[in-house]
């Protein structure tokens, strides 16, 4: 059950924060291509960072985006994972259970306070690459995937679909690139995936590579393995089921759906009828 700030802590939380303050330990984490500078004055949790993010360590260049972390202690339990994200004049501000954060994109600077536990951070950088995506015609999503013959695939569907295990029964030409939230680029006219550290039911981040995406594939576990092809009006509508999109901005909802029907004309959404076992692999190609 995730931690939430008593009253106190709350009030302590919800003051500006001085993003202007240079903090003592720093590191950069870079997913996508883009590199997110992570920023606190307690050694501890930067050695908690590095080893959460390690394999996505990127070079010290100038980051696209500079987050000051000001650890509280947790309070009680929160009932449940609500995350709350506001637009306000063009300033984001975000709140779940065990964080907040705000967000000035003019000044490519932010804050987020948050008990000392990783997993905190991680949800964070989960939000702020699900809009900067949104905003360029990509998307995070509730899928696994992974490269093969320097092509990706993604496989999708609602939980106990088989993302797991599909990957569970990869060759060792495979590399994952996750098991649970796949990382979808648009650039130029071509989509790309690249590997992110978010881990799932595996407990294994994925590498950092990113390749061409070549399919999505619906999974659907059955008797046989086969490969159906499915209506676009389907494909888009199981697709943005599986978005990560946590903003209430009407305009950046416009946008992720007519991302989605772009993607569907462009890219092969199809299901996946498959058995338990390895044979489904030589369908993938």
């Amino acid at each position: 059950m995730i931690s939430d700030a008593t009253t106190e802590d709350r009030e302590v939380i919800t003051r500006p924060s001085p993003i202007e303050t240079v903090r003592a330990y720093g590191v950069t984490v870079e997913i996508g291509g883009m590199p997110i500078r992570l920023c606190t004055d307690d050694s501890t949790y930067l050695r908690k960072l590095q080893k959460r993010f390690a394999g996505f360590l990127g070079p010290s260049r100038t980051p696209q985006l500079e987050l000051d972390i000001d650890l509280v202690l947790p309070g009680r339990a929160g009932p449940e994972e609500q995350v709350q994200v506001r637009n306000d004049g063009g300033r984001w501000t975000i709140e779940r259970s065990d964080f907040q954060a705000g967000l000035d994109p003019a000044s490519r600077r932010g804050w987020v306070r948050q008990s000392a536990h990783p997993y905190a951070t991680d949800s964070v950088l989960r939000i702020l690459h699900s809009m900067f995506l949104a905003r360029e015609g990509g998307f995070l999503l509730h899928s696994a995937s992974a490269m093969r013959n320097g092509k990706s695939f993604f496989f999708f569907g609602p939980s106990g679909a088989g993302k797991s295990t599909i990957l569970s029964l990869a060759p060792p030409d495979v590399t994952l690139l996750t098991d649970e939230i796949s990382y979808l680029r648009k650039q130029g006219h071509q989509y790309v995936a690249h590997g992110t550290p978010f881990t799932g039911e595996l407990g294994r981040a994925g590498e950092n590579v990113s390749a061409p995406v070549a399919a999505f594939y619906r999974l659907v576990q059955g008797t046989e393995n086969r490969i159906e092809p499915m209506p676009p009006a389907e494909a888009v509508r199981e697709l943005l089921g599986c978005v990560l999109f946590f903003a209430n901005d009407s305009e950046l909802m416009k946008q992720v759906f007519h991302a989605a029907c772009e993607l569907v004309s462009c890219v092969p959404v199809q299901r996946l009828v498959f058995q338990p076992n390895a044979r489904v692999w030589d369908l993938i190609a």
